[in-house]
């Protein structure tokens, strides 16, 4: 992979890390063959270009003089990668110049003063957006409803602005078809929506940017509990039909909680890229891309504490996901890869594929990077590098439950600090008719990665201490198959300050295939 996102003064390259390369790998990055920029990580952005003018971009590994198979570098036995060795080349075009549509002006003269109602506003600039055109929202804060993006729009929201969503939930209506912990239902709308949901189609929407350096916020907590108050007399009589009461699931709350809005949903999307912007404080998951490829986030702050279900970006049934160069703070998972939940994410079986996820940091909260728990329809592919990820409770977790049915297979993490590896079942969110067959959990590979272990001092009971935590179903569903930890250092956790002492166990039940080579205690 070597791909870029085009301004007309810049591009931000994005690679894969090679398989030989290690911890702090240095590469250069070369325009038209000339060196501009020596870095140490699987990114670079090139400034002072030309608009619309086609560039050679190569990379190169530098200072990679070393022979592979040999402590413990991750690439055939015997190889011998030198100096220079090539990551990729190809040719980019930097973007046209584009009109802006600055949404103060007339005729929507929308005003940022925080107080001012502006969707009506907004959304007609965005209607009026075409291919060589963006929508602007200047410095100021703008109170808006939800709002609807089309193919080949762009919204910029500048350096000091803030696209505020409102607490009300009348200002999120009409309801639209969208999907929640793996079940499709029909939710109060997103503040920003792109594309349309179908699970028997492809993408709908297309080519769209969200950028700028500004905020992009909702009403958070708030507009969770009036969304919730709003939702409880319809849900109870819809459970009391059936013999059920809202007793019977996790909280009270979780049936009316699903209807809630997310930040940005897309579904059905295809070529979307989230940059420099701050995404703070959706009434549940903040970004959730819905049966949609090639969806690329980078240089991007997720803000979410005090917000139930605060998730900061999602996959759900979605492929060529990839975010870069990212910081999170959030009241949930900062990431959880989906595919359905059972029986429905079995019969619509469209798996999450080719997610990769690099120089991310989530070192001041969240609860962990989710495969899971609901993946019914399979997830597969998922690359994990270079992130620094130890402020969260649980670590990279796989997830699932024993009715889930599914798979999760070919996760792969390198040169990442996190406090935990886990891979179980949970006990919760297990409702739903049983998959026909148990859940396939297989290919998981932790290579030169820091366990702290322990847990934050806002953690909650059940998080676990253990840095390696891998145990499997009972019989009869298959054990976890084919665990590889190689150059592996436990604890640590006691040095960053932390409350309670690193946990340096291992747990390991239920395995077959495990492999553990070269683990050292720090």
């Amino acid at each position: 992979m070597l791909d870029a996102c085009a301004r007309t003064d810049s591009l931000t390259v994005y690679w894969s890390k090679p398989a030989a390369a290690k911890a702090g790998q240095r590469y250069d990055v070369m325009l038209d063959g000339t060196v501009m920029a020596t870095v140490d990580r699987t990114h670079c952005r090139l400034d002072g270009l030309e608009p619309d003018h086609a560039y050679r971009v190569d990379v190169a590994m530098v200072g990679a003089d070393v022979d592979c198979g040999t402590n413990g570098e991750s690439c055939e036995d015997g190889e011998r990668v030198e100096d220079g060795t090539a990551v990729g080349s190809r040719v980019f075009r930097t973007a046209e110049h584009k009109r802006m549509i600055d949404v103060t002006a007339a005729p929507y003269r929308a005003i940022g003063d925080g107080t001012t109602l502006n969707t009506t506003a907004i959304q007609q600039a965005l209607d009026d957006c075409g291919p060589r055109d963006a929508v602007l929202i200047p410095a100021g804060t703008f109170l808006t409803g939800a709002l609807r993006m089309h193919a080949d729009s762009e919204l910029v929201v500048s350096r000091g602005a803030v696209l505020q969503g409102t607490a009300d939930p009348r200002d999120y209506l009409p309801m639209a078809p969208s999907r929640f912990e793996g079940v499709e239902l029909d939710c109060y709308s997103s503040l920003i929506t792109i594309g349309h949901l179908d699970h028997d189609s492809g993408p709908n929407c297309s080519n769209v940017v969200i950028r700028g350096g500004g905020v992009i916020a909702s009403g958070g907590r708030a507009l969770a509990e009036a969304v919730i108050e709003r939702e409880w007399g319809r849900v109870k009589a819809e459970l009391a039909a059936t013999g059920q009461s809202l007793d019977d699931y996790e909280k009270p709350e979780t049936i009316p909680g699903r209807v809630r809005p997310r930040l940005i949903t897309m579904a059905n999307a295809s070529h979307v890229e989230l940059a420099d912007v701050t995404l703070k404080n959706g009434a549940s998951w903040n970004v959730h891309m819905i049966y949609s490829d090639h969806i690329v986030t980078h240089g991007c702050t997720f803000e979410s504490h005090d917000v139930w279900n605060g998730d900061g970006w999602d996959p759900d049934s979605s492929e060529d996901c990839v975010i870069f160069d990212c910081d999170f703070n959030t009241g949930d998972d900062i990431i959880a890869i989906k595919s359905g939940k059972n029986p429905e994410g079995n019969v619509i079986n469209r798996p999450t594929r080719r997610v990769r996820i690099f120089d991310c940091r989530a070192t001041r909260g969240g609860h962990g990077l989710a495969i899971g728990s609901e993946m019914s329809g399979g997830v597969e592919d998922v690359k994990i590098w270079d992130c620094d990820l130890s402020g969260l409770w649980y670590g990279v977790e796989v997830k699932t439950t024993p009715k889930r049915g599914g798979w999760v297979r070919g996760l792969h993490v390198r040169d990442t600090v996190m406090r935990h590896a886990i891979i179980r079942a949970v006990p919760y969110n297990d409702d739903g008719v049983a998959a026909d067959e148990p859940p396939v959990l297989e290919g998981f590979r932790f290579e030169r990665v820091r366990l702290l272990g322990g847990v934050p001092a806002d953690a909650d009971e059940g998080a676990p201490r253990e840095a390696v935590y891998v145990r499997g179903l009972p019989e009869p569903v298959p054990p976890i198959r084919n665990v590889v930890f190689r150059e592996v250092t436990l604890g640590g956790a006691a040095d960053a300050g932390d409350a309670e002492p690193g946990v340096r166990d291992i747990v390991a039940d239920r395995c077959e295939g495990l492999e553990i080579r070269g683990v050292r205690c720090g």
